[in-house]
């Protein structure tokens, strides 16, 4: 663990192409360093550079395979330095390592957290509506998919939740197929939003989806809610304080 006071800090430099044993070489370096215990490493990735061949290296939008410069850097006690050096130095391969004293003013800590022991799950029933929205997924709303927009609209007006799912083949009022064309760019596959919660909330939400769907399906159904959780009693307290 490290401690205030002073240490090492280590700057590794390899090519971003480099391997070590099949491996990307700044990969197997972090890796090495993170079983070995070292408390933090960064991995940074330049965008221009050159080494001991003097060619430079840059990023362009074809080149595709480049071969940048990448650092890996790390701070540690002298000893555990000294330990990992000769590794480190086979791992850099044709790499540069440079190292230089430093003074560590405050280590990191580790974030204390205390889990709550375990309760058994809690089970929760009673009614509500479901209630499914059947579209098309190329129709828009003010620019924008009418799918998100629905979602946005359910959120902001506190709906309990929605879950949408792409259809792969189906029809509607029209007649006309539908369906997921893997090698089509332009398709209208079908859309089905899933929404439950109260009917007092989604009868109130109507009016708002009257305006949003102009050609497409709205359901409404009864369903059973059956909800496990741990944390009910915990909501109970929480929703009898916002009343």
């Amino acid at each position: 663990m490290l401690t205030a006071g002073p240490g090492k800090k280590v700057g590794i430099y390899v090519a971003e192409d480099q391997q070590y044993h099949g491996s990307a070489a700044y990969a197997a370096i972090l890796d090495f360093l993170f079983f070995h215990g070292v408390s933090g490493a960064t991995v940074t990735r330049g965008i221009a550079g050159f080494g001991a061949d003097h060619h430079m290296q840059t990023t362009t939008l074809v080149d595709l395979a480049v071969h940048l410069p990448v650092k890996i850097e790390f701070i540690e006690a002298g000893q555990k330095v000294e330990e990992l050096l000769p590794k480190l130095q086979a791992m850099a391969g044709t790499g540069l390592i440079e190292m230089h004293d430093t003074t560590i003013v405050k280590p990191a800590q580790k974030e204390q957290k205390h889990p709550a022991p375990a309760a058994p799950a809690l089970k929760s029933e009673g009614k509500a509506k479901m209630m499914r929205i059947y579209i098309g997924e190329n129709d828009k709303w003010n620019g924008k998919p009418l799918y998100e927009a629905i979602v946005n609209g359910l959120r902001s007006n506190d709906i309990a939740g929605v879950t949408v799912y792409r259809g792969i083949l189906g029809y509607g009022a029209n007649r006309r197929i539908h369906k997921d064309a893997a090698l089509s760019l332009s398709h209208d596959r079908p859309i089905l939003l899933s929404v439950v919660d109260t009917e007092e909330k989604l009868k109130a939400f109507m009016p708002v989806l009257d305006q949003m769907v102009k050609q497409g399906l709205v359901v409404l159904s009864d369903a059973d809610v059956i909800k496990y959780t741990h944390n009910y009693e915990k909501a109970e307290r929480r929703q009898e304080t916002r009343t």
